[in-house]
C-alpha cells in the first residue's frame, strides 16, 4: 500500500475525452491497404494481394527442424484459437497448406521481434520462441475481427523489453483464477511482466505462524503458485514476486508478535514506529527475513526477479528516535542512521543473488547525501515518485532504472486511475514530476500498478473491466512509443473493442439482467473508456462515468415493455446521493418507480417496487461526491420466486385470523402468513421439482425471526441446513452465499424477535445461477390453441411450461447474451418428453454444434452435466417425442462450468 500515493483533485479531475464523431466503427473507418489492426499496432506492413481464409479445416502447423522448440506454443495458440472457433483446431508438424498458420525460428528480429507473412497461408517467424509466440497474438487478434487477413509483411518488434502489470495482492487475496486470466489477457497484448507484492500471502512451512492477521483471509500454497507459473510460462511472462521490506511488513510483524517475537522498530520507550517496520538491527529479525527469501525464492522458477520493496520507511534520519539504527549502521561500516536501510537492502541483495535472481526495489527512500553506504547497482530500481534521488543520478549509479510514473500508470482503489488518453500521449521515457535520462536504454518500461489500498471499493471482475483500456493502451506505449504513426487515441480507441480479449476470457453474464447488453446512453461521459454501455456490458466490461454535475442520467433500452421488481446498481467511488429510478414506454414520459434520498454507494439492491416499461433509467438529482456519477453496472430483473403459488404448510396460523401459509407466497406483499405466540415454527413450501437454491427473501411483517434456518430437502422428511441467521432484524432480509438443492424448502424459526409469533408477507425463493433465466427464448413451434410459448420455459417459474405442437423434430433456443462456458442443463420435463434429443450450441445462432445426445430419455427431470460446450445460443434439439403428444418443458435451466 502507499499513503503518499494519494493524487490531487487535479489529477484525479483529469479525464481523456474524445469527440463522439470521431468515434466511428474501427471497421468503417478503415482503407483497405492500412496495416490490419492489432494492439499494440504492426511496426510496419508491406501490402500484396489476396488474402489468407481460416477455415473449417484449418490446423496450426510447426516447422518440423523447430518441433520440440515450438510444441508448447503451439498447444497454447491451438487451444486459443480452439475456444476461439468453438472447434478443436489441431497441432501437426509438416508444411502448411492454404488456410494454415505455420510457425518456425529463423530472421534477424530482435529477441521478442517477429514477422508475419500473409499469403494463402500465414507464417509466423521469430528469432526466439518469445517472438515466435508474439507473432501468434497478433494472428489471434486478426482472426478475433474475422476469417480473412489481407495478405502482406509485417515485421513487429518491441520499444521496451518490460511491460506489464502490477498488482498488491498483500491487503485482498487476489483469486487464482482472476491471476491467470489476466496472464492471457496481458499476454494477448504482447505485455510480459507480472509483479505481485505477497506480504503474508504465502503458506510457510519455515514460519508457519505467518498468516494475514491485519488483512483478510487467504494464502497461496505452492502449489498455486506452480499453476500460475505454468499458465505464465505458456504465455511468455514472467511472474515476479515482492514482500516489501523493512516497511509494510505489518502482517509479519503482528504474527510473529501472536507468536511471542517483537521484531517491529521501537523507540528508546518501547514505541513501535508504525508503518509496519521491522527493526533490521535485530539478528533474528534479520534470520526472519532470510528465512522467507530462502524458503520463496525457489517456488518463482522462471522469474529473473525478486522485488524487495524498500519505499516508505521509518525514520532513518539524523535525528531519528530509533538510536540503534546509527549503533547498528556505525557496526557495519556506516556513518548515518539511513545507512542501515542500505547495509540492509545490499544484505537482502545477496540472498537474492544467491538464489540466482536480480533484486528490484522503489525508489523514494535511496536518498543523496544521507549515507556513505550505496545500494548496490545490480539492484533494479522501480522509478514511481519524484522523491530522492532523480532518475539520471541512479542510471549514473548502474542501475536500471525503470519507469512506474504514479501520475499516468497507477490504478488505486477508491482513488486515482489512470487517464488512458494522457497515457496514449505519454512517453515512457518521462518519469514522475517530468525527469528523464540520457540513455533511454536504461529503463527497461513500464506497467499498470494495482494497488488495493480500499479493498472493498472493488470486486474484482470490476477491476478487470476498469483495466481493460489501461493496459491495452499501455501495451500500445511501451511497444511503439507515444501515439504512434500520429495517430490519434480517437482512432485508437475502438482498435481496443475491435480486437476483444483472449477468446479464453470468460464471459462474464449475469443471470436474469435484463439490461445486459441492451442499448445504453446517458446524458455525458467523462471518458470515451468510460462509455453508458460499459454499466450494461458482461461484468466486469468496466464503468460508465459522468461529468462532474448534476442532474445526470444513465438509461437503457429493454427492447420490448418489461416487468421490473430489482435493481442493483454497483457504484464507483463516485455515487449518487438522491435519484430515482424511472421506467417509460417511449423514453420521453417516464415515471418514477423507485426513490433514494440517503444513498450511501457502494452496492445497492432496489426492491419493494413493480414496474414496467421498455426504457429504465438511473436519474440523478444528487452527487455523493465532487466527481460525477460512476456505475460498474446497472442490473435490472424481473424476480419471479420458485415459490410463487406453490403449495405451502407451516406449523401453526395465529389463532383466529386468516393469515394463512399460502399467503407468504401468493406473490403480494399486502398478505401475510402469521403462527402462534411460540417458539419453533416452521413454513414449508413445496417447488414441484427439485430445484438449486442460491438467494432466499424473506419479507417480514413486525414480528420477525431473531434466530432461524433455512432447510431444504427433497423428500419434506430430511432436512438439510443450507443457511442460519442468529441475529435477524426483522424487515426484508435477503439471504445469500449459500446453494441448496432440494424439492422443499422451509423457514424453521427458532425464536422470535419479538413476543408475537413469525409473521411474513414474502417467503420468496430465487436460483440467480441459472444463465437462461429471463433469457430471450424461441421455438419452432407452440402448442395450437395454447399460451405455452417458449419464454415460459426460462421465466423461473416451474407452474409455467412451453409445449410444442405434435410433431418432430422441435427445438427450443435460449440466447444467453455472451459467449458462455456450459457445464449444465436441467431439463423439467411435463408428461411429454423428448425420448430422443439434442443439446446444441452456437456463437451466431446459425452455425450449430452438437454438445451432447439423449438416445433413451425417460422424462422427468434431466440435469446433464459437463464440461458441456461453450457459445451464446443453446438449444434442445427434439428428434423423437416420448408420448404421442409434443415436447413440453416446465424449465429449462443452463449454468456454467
Amino acid at each position: 500500500m502507499r499513503t503518499i500515493r494519494l493524487l490531487t483533485a487535479a489529477a484525479l479531475a483529469a479525464a481523456g475525452s474524445v469527440p463522439a464523431t470521431a468515434l466511428l466503427t474501427a471497421s468503417a473507418a478503415h482503407a483497405a491497404s492500412a496495416p490490419p489492426r492489432t494492439v499494440p499496432a504492426l511496426k510496419s506492413w508491406t501490402a500484396a494481394s489476396g488474402s489468407f481464409t481460416w477455415g473449417p479445416t484449418s490446423r496450426v502447423v510447426v516447422d518440423p527442424a523447430f518441433a520440440g522448440q515450438l510444441a508448447g506454443d503451439a498447444n497454447t495458440f491451438a487451444a486459443d484459437l480452439s475456444a476461439l472457433e468453438n472447434r478443436t483446431v489441431t497441432v501437426t508438424t509438416g508444411t502448411a497448406g492454404p488456410g494454415d498458420v505455420l510457425l518456425t525460428l529463423g530472421g534477424s528480429q530482435p529477441a521478442e521481434g517477429y514477422s508475419l507473412t500473409v499469403g494463402a497461408s500465414v507464417t509466423v517467424q521469430g528469432s526466439t520462441t518469445t517472438g515466435e509466440f508474439w507473432g501468434t497474438r497478433s494472428v489471434l487478434q486478426l482472426l478475433h475481427q474475422g476469417p480473412s487477413i489481407p495478405a502482406g509483411t509485417a515485421a513487429d518488434a518491441p520499444l521496451k523489453p518490460e511491460r506489464g502489470m502490477w498488482i498488491d495482492a498483500a491487503p485482498k487475496f487476489v483469486p487464482v483464477d482472476w491471476i491467470e486470466n489476466e496472464i492471457r489477457d496481458m499476454s494477448y497484448l504482447k505485455l510480459n511482466s507480472l509483479f505481485i507484492g505477497f506480504g503474508t500471502r504465502l503458506v510457510s512451512s519455515t514460519h508457519p505462524e505467518i498468516k494475514p492477521t491485519v488483512f483478510g483471509p487467504g494464502q497461496y500454497s505452492r502449489q498455486d503458485i506452480a499453476d500460475i507459473i505454468a499458465v505464465a510460462n505458456a504465455y511468455h511472462v514472467a511472474v515476479v514476486p515482492e514482500i516489501d521490506m523493512p516497511a509494510h511488513m505489518d502482517d509479519i510483524l503482528a504474527a510473529e508478535l501472536a507468536a511471542g517475537h517483537d521484531y517491529r522498530l521501537k523507540d528508546g520507550s518501547g514505541n513501535p514506529s508504525g508503518g509496519g517496520n521491522i527493526d533490521v538491527t535485530q539478528p533474528a529479525a534479520r534470520q526472519l527475513v532470510g528465512d522467507l527469501l530462502s524458503e520463496y525464492l525457489p517456488w518463482f522458477t522462471s522469474s529473473p526477479y525478486w522485488h524487495l520493496g524498500g519505499d516508505e520507511i521509518g525514520d532513518y534520519s539524523s535525528t531519528t528516535p530509533y538510536t540503534q539504527l546509527l549503533t547498528y549502521a556505525r557496526a557495519n561500516g556506516g556513518t548515518t542512521a539511513k545507512d542501515a536501510f542500505y547495509i540492509f537492502v545490499n544484505s537482502v541483495d545477496s540472498l537474492v543473488k544467491a538464489g540466482g535472481k536480480t533484486a528490484r526495489m522503489w525508489n523514494d527512500r535511496i536518498g543523496s547525501g544521507d549515507g556513505t553506504v550505496a545500494v548496490n547497482p545490480d539492484v533494479g530500481v522501480e522509478y514511481w515518485v519524484a522523491s530522492g534521488q532523480t532518475p539520471q543520478q541512479l542510471a549514473a549509479a548502474g542501475h536500471v532504472v525503470a519507469n512506474e510514473n504514479q501520475a499516468v500508470t497507477y490504478y488505486t482503489y477508491g482513488n486515482h486511475k489512470p487517464d488512458t488518453a494522457a497515457l496514449y500521449a505519454w512517453n515512457p521515457d518521462t518519469f514522475d514530476g517530468g525527469a528523464t535520462i540520457t540513455d533511454a536504454g536504461g529503463n527497461p518500461g513500464s506497467r499498470i500498478n494495482v494497488w488495493l489500498d480500499d479493498p472493498s471499493a472493488e470486486t474484482f471482475d470490476q477491476t478487470a473491466g476498469g483495466l481493460k483500456y489501461p493496459l491495452r493502451t499501455l501495451a500500445q506505449v511501451t511497444w511503439s512509443g507515444p501515439a504512434p504513426q500520429g495517430s490519434t487515441y480517437a482512432s485508437f480507441f475502438p482498435v481496443m473493442d475491435l480486437i476483444g480479449r483472449n477468446p479464453r476470457w470468460p464471459a462474464m453474464t449475469i443471470p436474469g439482467d435484463l439490461a445486459q447488453g441492451r442499448p445504453t446512453t446517458a446524458s455525458s461521459v467523462q471518458g470515451t473508456d468510460l462509455a453508458a454501455a460499459n454499466a450494461t456490458g458482461p461484468y466486469g466490461s468496466g464503468r460508465w462515468s459522468s461529468q462532474f454535475s448534476d442532474p445526470q442520467w444513465i438509461q437503457v433500452d429493454l427492447g420490448s415493455v418489461q416487468t421490473v421488481t430489482r435493481v442493483v446498481l454497483a457504484w464507483e467511488a463516485a455515487y449518487g446521493k438522491q435519484y430515482t429510478i424511472d421506467m417509460s414506454n417511449d423514453g420521453v414520459t417516464w415515471t418514477t418507480v423507485s426513490s433514494q434520498a440517503n444513498g450511501a454507494g457502494g452496492t445497492e439492491t432496489l426492491t419493494g417496487f413493480v414496474g414496467t416499461g421498455r426504457y429504465i433509467r438511473m436519474n440523478g438529482v444528487t452527487r455523493g461526491t465532487q466527481y460525477g456519477y460512476s456505475l460498474y453496472e446497472f442490473e435490472v430483473f424481473n424476480d419471479h420466486s420458485l415459490a410463487d403459488n406453490h403449495p405451502t404448510t407451516a406449523s401453526s396460523v395465529q389463532p383466529n385470523t386468516g393469515y394463512a401459509p399460502n399467503l407468504a407466497t401468493d406473490g403480494s406483499s399486502s398478505t401475510r402468513w402469521s403462527s402462534d405466540f411460540s417458539d419453533p415454527q416452521w413454513i414449508q413450501i413445496d417447488l414441484g421439482s427439485v430445484q438449486a437454491v442460491n438467494r432466499v427473501v424473506l419479507g417480514w411483517e413486525a414480528a420477525y425471526g431473531k434466530r432461524y434456518t433455512i432447510d431444504m430437502s427433497n423428500d419434506g422428511v430430511a432436512w438439510t441446513t443450507v443457511y442460519t441467521q442468529d441475529d435477524g432484524g426483522g424487515g426484508t432480509e435477503s439471504l445469500t452465499g449459500f446453494v441448496g438443492t432440494g424439492r422443499y424448502i422451509r423457514m424453521n424459526g427458532i425464536a422470535r424477535g419479538t413476543q408475537y409469533g413469525y409473521s411474513l408477507y414474502e417467503f420468496e425463493v430465487f436460483d440467480d445461477d441459472n444463465l437462461a433465466y429471463s433469457r430471450p427464448t424461441t421455438a419452432s413451434s407452440v402448442q395450437p390453441s395454447t399460451s405455452d410459448t417458449a419464454s415460459l420455459a426460462t421465466d423461473g417459474s416451474a407452474s409455467t411450461r412451453w409445449s410444442s405442437d405434435f410433431s418432430d423434430p422441435q427445438w427450443i433456443q435460449a440466447d444467453l447474451g455472451s459467449v458462455q462456458s456450459v457445464g449444465r442443463v436441467v431439463l423439467a420435463w411435463e408428461a411429454a418428453y423428448g425420448k430422443a434429443y439434442q443439446l446444441q450450441m452456437s456463437n451466431d445462432g446459425t452455425t450449430w454444434a452438437t454438445v451432447y445426445v439423449q438416445s433413451d430419455g425417460a422424462g422427468g427431470t434431466e440435469t446433464v452435466t459437463g464440461p458441456i460446450g461453450t457459445g451464446r445460443y443453446i438449444r434442445m434439439l427434439g428428434t423423437a417425442r416420448g408420448t404421442p403428444w409434443g415436447y413440453s418443458l416446465w424449465s429449462f435451466q443452463v449454468y456454467q462450468s
